[in-house]
């Protein structure tokens, strides 16, 4: 992430002045006082807070509450509209009635559901009846009174027991296909036992609202504001920022368990492989933590408290130790002593294979972010973890790489700079324009390259920020082919993470948590921003997300598209070997029978996702099922495809593989996904073609003037 601009470090120290002395009884007043003037001081484009800003937020805020209409009534809806063009002159006095009188309104309707619905699962259910439900919620009217919002949730209910009901029936079925003599349940029994799971499942749906605080929902409010900027400035709770800390720089300091609660109690739902737990080998995913303390301190009994203050006890700095009083699955209730650690998740980081195919043997490196951490960029991160697979691929003489950057949403943008240099020997990476209008270029500077062989770039529709960054550079340095979706998401923004507890003095309301601002765009070296258009890859393989609205420019508010200058640089293969290659993997994908087939399922898939209503009528759904089945059946050889690719790991990842049981099986599981990876293999005969072209990788690129 490149560093602050000199204006935010200037609206920082303006507004530490500014809010000094400010002596506000509450804390959700200095928050919004606080976010209004970091957004409007420090964003690239600032929003004009006006009475259209202050009907979006009410819109956005109200949708984010209550998004499918299933607490507030209309009479709701009238009062909060005399709200709907004041809410911009509340951001300015720093009120926040609407929030309140809001945020009131949701935990007493909140009340009346639950008092409510348990009445309506004691109904049998007519499944007969001829009746539909609309989830369109955004142009769904709120429900008229009380009793119209009881036939609403009936309908829910209903909704969901249709689905739960028609699961059982087939389980039945399938019994009785294994075993003729199997008596069937009648359909009142299923009916029955419908109902009872669907009464589990609706105590842990109020059981997670009942969780939230008011500090959750005030983020929401909060957030309603931010979004009204661009989709990707937001504010940070505390809790949530720990977890984006964790998030992109794939590790934190815990045990090593991931935890869930229902029903009132904390579970262990998985061990992260090389953790304390993990290492400690007593406890198991099902057993539940009835109690958390410190070294010498009284237990805390942790039944029934929301799960972010569990996490909160349990985690702690490497080297401490906590105590879990456990009730195992087999009823047995033991302390765990376990000494805290830094927990890297393995899942997150860069990690490659070997593929090898007619005795030629080509690398692959799966990057599933660009990961940093922040306070120490010399640690561990994406760029010097994807040149040290680079050296491991190296060492077994691949002829070509892949990186696969699918579904990778970004992350640090200096990480993107290091890696890009590592095929290239020097010059301009992209373009960075700040708040203010300053542009500014970020180079590669290193002479040195880790690879200078065939390269080919693996995007998709969720390929975003710092991935289409590499992509781009890639693309027009002609260093490699960009092969995947029609065009990645298209973001094309820089966020800073600004800290909002060290803008102001004496703070006595606690943790203000932190602001993912949008303070930069950025541009390819051609000019040309990625914002919205994203890369267009050089090879279009169509997948199943072909035709669904995912990108930048199906979000709220995105920022435009626009370009500047270009940068001086040369490209490293000629254009028109470069076309030639693009036409061969043109001409494969035209005869292949899977690329015409993946194609009509996209297609399929947009149908079905466009489609809002649906039945409550179990014969109906059956038919319906009938069609999908029938359409699924079609697609199934899309499932079947097995590639000819060979996959093992390098020398160097074998022995660390084998001594550990779980990553052995995470292995095998990767591996047998890419076997299944229709990309993967003309990834694998592109590279083939480029490595039959000689072209000179380690021409010095010319350096922006």
């Amino acid at each position: 992430m490149i560093k602050l601009s000199i204006t935010i470090l200037l609206f920082i120290t303006y507004i530490h002045s500014y809010v000094l002395g400010f002596n506000n009884p509450s804390k959700d007043k200095l928050l919004i006082e606080i976010v209004s003037y970091v957004l409007n001081k420090g964003h690239y484009s600032p929003s004009q807070i006006n009475d259209q800003f202050s009907e979006e937020v009410y819109k956005n805020f109200l949708e984010g509450v209550d998004s499918r209409h299933l607490f507030f009534i209309q009479s709701d809806i009238d009062f909060f509209d005399s709200f709907k063009f004041k809410i911009d002159d509340q951001i300015k006095a720093s009120k926040i009635e609407f929030f309140d009188l809001s945020h009131q309104r949701y935990l007493q309707r909140l009340d009346q559901v639950k008092s409510f619905y348990p009445s309506l699962l004691n109904i049998s259910f007519d499944f007969s009846v001829d009746e539909k439900i609309n989830l369109d919620f955004e142009n769904t009217s709120y429900s008229k009174s009380l009793s119209e919002l009881k036939k609403q949730w009936r309908k829910f209910l209903k909704f969901n027991a249709l689905g739960i009901f028609s699961n059982l029936k087939d389980d039945e079925n399938r019994k009785k296909e294994k075993d003729p003599k199997y008596v069937l349940k009648s359909d009142k029994e299923i009916e029955i036992e419908t109902r009872n799971v669907l009464k589990e499942d609706m105590k842990y749906f109020f059981e997670a609202r009942y969780d939230l605080n008011r500090n959750d929902y005030f983020s929401i409010y909060v957030n309603s504001i931010a979004l009204q900027f661009d989709p990707h400035t937001s504010y940070f709770a505390p809790s949530a920022k720990d977890r984006f800390d964790q998030n992109i720089s794939g590790k934190f300091e815990g045990i090593g368990a991931r935890l869930t609660k229902r029903n009132q109690e904390v579970e262990i739902v998985d061990i992260i492989s090389g953790g304390p737990v993990w290492r400690e080998n007593s406890l198991r995913p099902g057993d539940k933590i009835l109690k958390v303390s410190q070294m010498n301190k009284t237990p805390v009994d942790v039944v029934g408290m929301r799960l972010d203050d569990v996490i909160k006890l349990i985690k702690g700095p490497k080297g401490t130790q906590v105590i879990l009083t456990v009730k195992k699955v087999d009823g047995s209730i033991l302390d765990v002593t376990l000494t805290r650690d830094i927990i890297e998740l393995e899942e997150a980081f860069a990690k490659s294979t070997i593929i090898e195919k007619d005795n030629i043997r080509y690398g692959l490196i799966n990057l599933p972010r660009f990961y940093v951490d922040f306070q120490d960029y010399g640690n561990r991160n994406a760029a010097t973890d994807v040149k040290y697979e680079i050296q491991k691929l190296k060492k077994q003489d691949v002829q070509g790489i892949i990186i696969d950057l699918r579904n990778n949403g970004g992350g640090s943008l200096q990480t993107v700079v290091d890696m890009a240099g590592y095929f290239i020997e020097n010059g301009p990476i992209v373009q960075v324009k700040s708040t203010g209008g300053k542009k500014q270029i970020l180079f590669d500077t290193d002479n040195q390259i880790e690879w200078n062989g065939a390269l080919v770039l693996m995007v998709n529709e969720f390929s975003a920020s710092a991935s289409e960054i590499l992509a781009a550079a890639f693309q027009d340095y002609r260093r490699g082919i960009v092969l995947g979706s029609k065009q990645t998401y298209g973001k094309g923004t820089v966020q800073n993470m600004i800290d909002l507890n060290k803008i102001i003095s004496g703070n006595t309301y606690g943790d203000l948590g932190a602001m993912k601002l949008t303070t930069d765009k950025f541009y390819r070296i051609n000019g040309g921003s990625t914002q919205l258009e994203g890369v267009k890859s050089d090879v279009i393989f169509p997948n199943r997300y072909s035709y669904i609205k995912v990108g930048e420019r199906d979000q709220e508010n995105p920022l435009k598209w626009d370009k500047i200058s270009p940068a001086n640089y040369q490209t490293f293969i000629n254009e028109e070997r470069f076309l030639s290659i693009i036409e061969k993997s043109n001409k494969r994908l035209e005869s292949n029978p899977y690329v015409k087939l993946i194609d009509e399922q996209a297609k399929v898939i947009k149908r079905r996702q466009e489609n809002s209503e649906f039945t409550l009528n179990y014969e109906d759904l059956i038919k319906e099922k009938a069609i999908e089945n029938s359409e699924t059946e079609k697609f199934k050889k899309l499932t079947e495809f097995t590639n000819t690719l060979t996959f093992y790991p390098t020398k160097m990842d074998l022995d660390k593989i084998l001594n550990d049981s779980i990553l052995v099986k995470k292995r095998k599981r990767w591996e047998e996904t890419l076997s299944k990876d229709i990309y993967i293999d003309e990834a694998v005969n592109i590279l083939s073609d480029l490595s039959k072209v000689s072209v000179n990788y380690k021409k010095i690129a010319q350096t922006s003037k």
